[in-house]
């Protein structure tokens, strides 16, 4: 009987567009299948304190509190320049004090929330929600800003909000360096062999993707079910690349920087030095 490992990614479009080919085709062989578990990267986080899953999206900075159990993988990821999340707001609370306001957040171990809290320089007074969720909030005046992520970046202006900050541009000012989202996280319990060879499959499922983007035109639509497929098209543009495929020395640079800069602000642990597979 095959080998079956847990695979937890969420249903936006990168994700399912980029995994397609390792979850739904023969990539693995017949000794080894990938059974994908799909949820909200937060629900993703969350499951990974207690180390539920052997294969795993989550945000990087999840990543640095599940470390004793969790590789990071050096493929898989979602790293770019002009992806972060952005602060949006009502028109009329434009000037808002950030460091005293209401925050929707998608969750406290998301990349989102630790980079408002970078920007801001202290823990953000956050509302923790699903993703989906905080703009919705936002626009309802139960919080007084969000924080977006995913699709939000192209449909916030349909909720009547506006844009505050660009994290991930202040990110890449600040530092010069691509802004690290999302990670493949491995368990440390599947052992260095195997956990190379998913990251070698996980390297080839995007490969496939790329070279052939409607192969997995269905599996993504079906979870993107209120997406239009030009929004659709505009997220897997966004944050599939040349870093999902390989970390690379910059890559990796990146995430050594955001995880520096997070436990000297105190929002993180300290990184382990092998954090790295």
């Amino acid at each position: 009987m095959p080998r079956s490992i847990s695979f937890g990614f969420s249903p936006c479009p990168n994700d399912t567009f980029a995994f397609h080919a390792l979850v739904n085709q023969s990539l693995a062989g017949d000794e080894l299948t990938v059974r994908p578990v799909l949820a909200d990267v937060q629900e993703l986080n969350r499951r990974a304190l207690a180390a539920e899953l052997e294969l795993s999206k989550l945000s990087f900075s999840a990543l640095a509190h599940v470390a004793d159990d969790y590789w990071l993988l050096r493929s898989g990821a979602a790293l770019g320049r002009g992806c972060g999340p952005l602060v949006v707001t009502r028109p009329e609370c434009r000037g808002l004090d950030l460091g005293r306001a209401k925050v929707a957040s998608p969750g406290p171990m998301t990349t989102a929330h630790l980079l408002l809290g970078l920007y801001l320089g202290q823990e953000p007074q956050a509302r923790h929600m699903v993703f989906s969720q905080v703009m919705p909030a936002v626009a309802a005046g139960d919080c007084d800003a969000g924080v977006i992520i995913h699709e939000g970046r192209f449909t916030y202006g349909q909720y009547g909000l506006v844009e505050v900050v660009d994290l991930g541009r202040w990110w890449e000012e600040t530092t010069g360096l691509p802004i690290p989202l999302g990670c493949i996280a491995a368990r440390r319990d599947l052992g260095r062999d195997l956990a190379g060879r998913l990251e070698d499959l996980l390297a080839r499922s995007v490969a496939r993707a790329q070279a052939e983007p409607t192969a997995s035109r269905e599996f993504v639509l079906a979870h993107a079910q209120e997406m239009g497929h030009e929004v659709v098209a505009q997220h897997i543009a966004l944050y599939v690349n040349d870093f999902s495929r390989e970390l690379g020395d910059l890559g990796l640079a990146a995430v050594d920087e955001m995880m520096a800069r997070g436990t000297a602000a105190g929002l993180l642990p300290p990184a382990r030095a092998d954090l790295l597979l």
